[in-house]
Formats: structure tokens, sequence, C-alpha cells
């Protein structure tokens, strides 16, 4: 576009973003090198002699365009780099005042909702036309408020809490719909808890899924180093147009299009699959269900073995030792998801999970390709300072 208006003669330089954009560089990395101390260089050094031409390419980008920021690899997931900086909340623009929106190119953009930050996930063009001025063109969509209440067990994490909540909105039917969680229950969930549910938005199918600012949001912003200042003015402005929530306040609840509704003492630790999210089992019941897909027509919920197949081993040599694998066994074992790799109590747990393992003298098995994709330095740094990244480092 600028060497179109430099051949009319125009000033090439007036072509920028109108509205601010924020390019983060993350998902490039490949695993070629796992299990040792040196992986993460290396893999680093692979992405950039890869990589080399579009990197240079965006350096220059960088220096060239006013009115666009480029986060460099290496700085984390994008919607974590957004959570924990570039996020406004509220701009100030010359003590104007109107809420952070967002598009962003990747599906799960939805993330930032989960700090008050109406967002979504757009296609290229689209996104180049509101870098250049033009609006998103939409039908005005249905808004169904999903309440949450009730206490969840001690033990239940994010992730039990979105897959039980994917599964149900899929039953429901969101598909170009936004969703509004309120409720008491979200007044017990953390912004790293509500960002893993609005992340998931793209699995059950809605447009966003939206978690209005709340006094937990604010301390947030407060934790991730944004200035008195700022935070003052966000909370003055949501407070003053009516956008600030207190979710235990039931004054405050808005009138949606359609009313559902989660008791979060319900909620049971799950996980999903075998090939889709929204397939939702208990881990209770996740032996069960694996013997039952093996067997079952192929399809979302089946594999079609053969009954004598099920039992069926394959011997196989890895680093000069003989091992043996059949159906179920584990070949890749990746904490990388931008779904989970943020969120610290999931982390930890993981950390923590990692240590018991080694006090009790267990080990992954050494043809497993293990991988550790932190979402952001914040991550990186609470596992370190928890103790725990030794333990996962020490497990592959």
């Amino acid at each position: 576009m600028r060497d179109a208006v430099m051949k009319l003669g125009g000033d090439p330089e007036k072509i920028n973003p109108v509205c601010p954009a924020d390019l983060v560089i993350d998902h490039s990395i490949q695993v070629d090198f796992n299990r040792k101390s040196d992986s993460l260089q290396k893999n680093q050094d692979l992405e950039f002699d890869r990589n080399r031409e579009r990197f240079q390419f965006l350096k220059w980008g960088s220096k060239a365009f006013k009115n666009m920021r480029i986060i460099p690899p290496g700085s984390g997931i994008v919607h974590q780099v957004n959570l924990e900086y570039l996020a406004r909340v509220v701009f100030n623009y010359n003590g104007f005042f109107y809420p952070d929106s967002l598009v962003g190119t990747d599906s799960h953009t939805t993330m930032i909702d989960g700090l008050g930050v109406l967002g979504w996930g757009v296609g290229g063009i689209e996104a180049e036309a509101v870098m250049l001025g033009q609006p998103i063109s939409m039908v005005l969509p249905e808004v169904v408020g999903y309440k949450l209440h009730g206490t969840p067990d001690k033990l239940i994490t994010s992730t039990d809490i979105v897959l039980t909540v994917t599964k149900h909105l899929r039953q429901v039917g969101v598909v170009g719909k936004f969703v509004e969680f309120f409720g008491p229950g979200v007044a017990q969930l953390s912004i790293a808890d509500r960002a893993t549910i609005a992340n998931m938005c793209p699995e059950y199918g809605a447009t966003a899924a939206f978690f209005p600012v709340d006094d937990i949001s604010v301390k947030y912003l407060e934790q991730t180093g944004r200035e008195p200042e700022t935070l003052a003015y966000i909370t003055k402005y949501l407070k003053a147009t009516g956008m600030f929530r207190d979710y235990n306040n039931t004054a405050q609840d808005p009138d949606f299009t359609q009313v559902v509704q989660l008791d979060l003492g319900t909620v049971v630790p799950c996980c999903s699959g075998p090939k889709r999210p929204q397939d939702r089992i208990p881990v209770s019941d996740m032996k069960m269900d694996f013997e039952s897909c093996l067997g079952a027509k192929q399809g979302f919920k089946g594999f079609q073995v053969a009954p004598e197949r099920h039992d069926a081993a394959v011997p196989f040599q890895f680093g000069g030792k003989e091992y043996t694998l059949g159906h179920g066994s584990v070949v890749i074992a990746a904490i990388t998801s931008c779904t989970n790799t943020s969120n610290p109590s999931v982390m930890l747990g993981a950390g923590l999970l990692a240590k018991k393992a080694i006090e009790y003298g267990l080990s992954v098995k050494p043809y497993i390709k293990t991988s550790l994709s932190p979402g952001s330095g914040v991550v990186t740094y609470y596992l370190k300072k928890s103790g725990v990244m030794d333990c996962m480092s020490q497990l592959g």
C-alpha cells in the first residue's frame, strides 16, 4: 500500500494503522529438542534460523510504522501478554475516555474478555481493514447470561470448570451469540480463572464470553504493574457509566436474551476427549470411557478397534532399548496450550505433581516427547520461585 501511494506521488509514511495495533510473535517455535537443559536455547536458535527473513521484515515494520507495537518472539503467548501488559481496559485519549475493545487474528482472542475487554477473533482481511480505520459490521447478537453460583470444591481447577461450561453451552447452543457471565459465583473466580473460561469460547461456539470489570479485575491490573492513576480513571469511568460490576448485587444483573446457570458445587475433576473438547468425561469415568471408545464405531467417540485387538501391543526400540506400545500409551506430554499455560493454580498444580512424582521415585519413559511452553515470563518466574521448575525439568 505504501508503494502504491508513492507511485501516485504521495507520502508513503502517511500509511499507518489508524487504531493501536499490537503484533505478538508466538506459537512459531517447534520442539525439535527436548528433555535436555539446553533444549530451549537450541529450539529458539532453530526458530530464528527458520524464520530469519520473516523476523527481519517484522523488525523493519516495528520501526517503519506508527501506532504499532511488535512484541518479539520468546515473550510469551499473545493472549497472556495481552492480559499482563497490552490491554488498556479503558482508553484515555487526551482526556477523552472510552472502553477498550479488540479484534485479533486468533480464535482464542476471547481470553481478554476475562479482564472485561470485549474482544473476539476475526480473519486477517477483517483485522487489516480495522487497522486502516474501517468499522466491524455485524448483526446485533443475542446475549446469553450465564449465571454462576455455589462454591467449587477446593480440588477443582479452572480447567474442570471450563470443560463443564463448554459441554453445557454446546448443548444450549450459543453459536453467533455473546455470552456474559454473572452471579455470585463469578466473584469467587480469579482473573486467571475467568480468562481460562473466556479463552475456550470458540470451543463452546460463542462469539465472545464476557466478564465485566469488578474489584478483582482492578486488583489484577494493579498486580500486573498498571500505574495508580490508570487504575483510578478506569474505576471512575466504569462506575460513572454503569459498567463496573458487583457480582453479589443482583440489582446490577442485566436483562439477557436467555439465562442459563451452573452450580459450581456440582463441578467434578474431569478431562475431555478422546477427540473433542466438548466431550467432557469425569476423571473417575476416564478408563471406562476410553475402553468403550476403543470398540465404538469410528467417529468422535470411537476408534472401531476389533475386540481381539484391544490388548494388542507393538514392540519398538528407542535409544538402544526395547519398549512396548499399546492402545492408550502416552507418547507426547505437552503443556503448551494457551488455555492452560497461564493459570497459576493449574501450572503450580502440575509442578507440585512433578515434585510428588520425584519423591515417589517415578520417572517419564525416555521415548515420551515432553515440552512446556509458559504463557509468559511471569509464569516462568513463579515456577522457578516456588521451586517446582527444577522438578518439572527433572521429569523432562
